[in-house]
């Protein structure tokens, strides 16, 4: 007992200098500056429905969608879990997310992939600004992400995330690498628990290639020739964030278990975020979720405050098959639909 709350003590000792550390580096000058901010979108449906609050974790969520919000959370995981997702998201831009999680004891390991598709961009230039159909240039985001989970106690667990980042646009591009790191606490069985997290912690981002290179064009009595030129990419930060969550699971009935959640998001490049969610699991076979999300500066997020969603669960003999869905509102763009399945053994 007296090692479970020194970890804990260590846990709350250290948040305030996170905090800090967040406090200093964000500005509204800041805002929108950040490279890959792909990475603060959420992709999954059950995240997505209760406003990006599995920070600390859920009964009954796949890890391999919880570890997106805290790696530590991965420990929920009971056994192999493999999960598919698709969002279809505004401007047409398809995102693909698929990750495996399998428990080893008291540890869990987890593979992630998440694939942005652009779609063909028709391409226009100075010497040519009309549309042409068949002239276009496409581009695309990849995030690899190895998680590694374990339950130091039998309250407290911690988990780190390795993720290989890329993004390819016509022909330049650009690759670095980026750290996820969080712990979870459990309140006994009160059904409390909380979680931080540390998201998207890397070196700066910078792009290279040959669409880079920029000749100067320089005229002199004997004609016009080419100096070799290039245009110098700046580098830009990766758009950390630090999350701490609370969770409160409660049984209303034999059937009817109900989740309440909260999440403060604090964004070095970007408005805060204040969010909550509930959910509603009937016999654990049917979810309704619903979320809110609001923002310190409302008026800058394109995004309805509200976002709800659904999941089912198919029992298949031992293992079980669950299939959700999301809705979420845009106030300018197309809303968003997200769709997944996860299978567990």
């Amino acid at each position: 007992m007296k090692k479970q709350y020194r970890h804990l003590i260590v846990v709350l000792a250290l948040l305030p200098g996170l905090v800090a550390f967040e406090a200093l580096g964000q500005s509204n000058e800041r805002f929108g500056t950040a490279a890959l901010s792909e990475l603060t979108v959420p992709v999954t449906p059950r995240t997505i429905a209760l406003g990006s609050t599995l920070t600390g974790g859920m009964n009954g969520a796949s890890g391999v969608e919880a570890l997106i919000s805290n790696p530590a959370a991965i420990l929920v995981n009971p056994s192999t879990t493999a999960m598919f997702s698709r969002m279809n998201y505004v401007a047409d831009v398809g995102v693909n997310y698929f990750g495996v999680t399998q428990r080893f004891g008291a540890s869990n390991i987890g593979l992630t992939v998440t694939n942005w598709d652009y779609g063909d961009i028709p391409e226009t230039t100075v010497e040519n600004p009309e549309i042409d159909p068949n002239n276009t240039w496409s581009a695309a985001t990849i995030a690899v992400g190895l998680t590694y989970g374990r339950q130091l106690t039998d309250r407290i667990a911690a988990g780190i995330t390795f993720k290989g980042l890329s993004q390819r646009i016509d022909d330049i591009d650009a690759r670095t690498v980026a750290l996820d790191a969080g712990m979870t606490y459990i309140v006994g069985e009160s059904g409390l628990r909380f979680g931080v997290s540390l998201r998207n912690f890397g070196p700066q981002f910078s792009f290279d290639g040959v669409g880079l290179q920029d000749p100067i064009i320089t005229a002199s009595p004997a004609g016009t020739y080419e100096v070799p030129g290039e245009i110098r990419d700046v580098r830009s930060e990766l758009p950390s964030m630090l999350n701490f969550g609370a969770v409160y699971e409660s049984n209303l009935s034999s059937d009817l278990t109900a989740t309440v959640l909260a999440n403060f998001r604090s964004n070095s490049y970007d408005v805060n975020q204040y969010a909550g969610g509930l959910e509603l699991a009937f016999q654990g076979l049917l979810f309704m979720r619903a979320g809110l999300d609001v923002s310190s500066e409302q008026e800058l997020v394109h995004w309805a405050e509200w976002n709800v969603g659904a999941g089912l669960v198919l029992p298949i003999g031992p293992s079980r098959l669950m299939v959700d869905y999301a809705y979420r509102p845009s106030k300018v763009f197309n809303s968003v639909n997200v769709f997944a399945a996860s299978f567990t053994l």
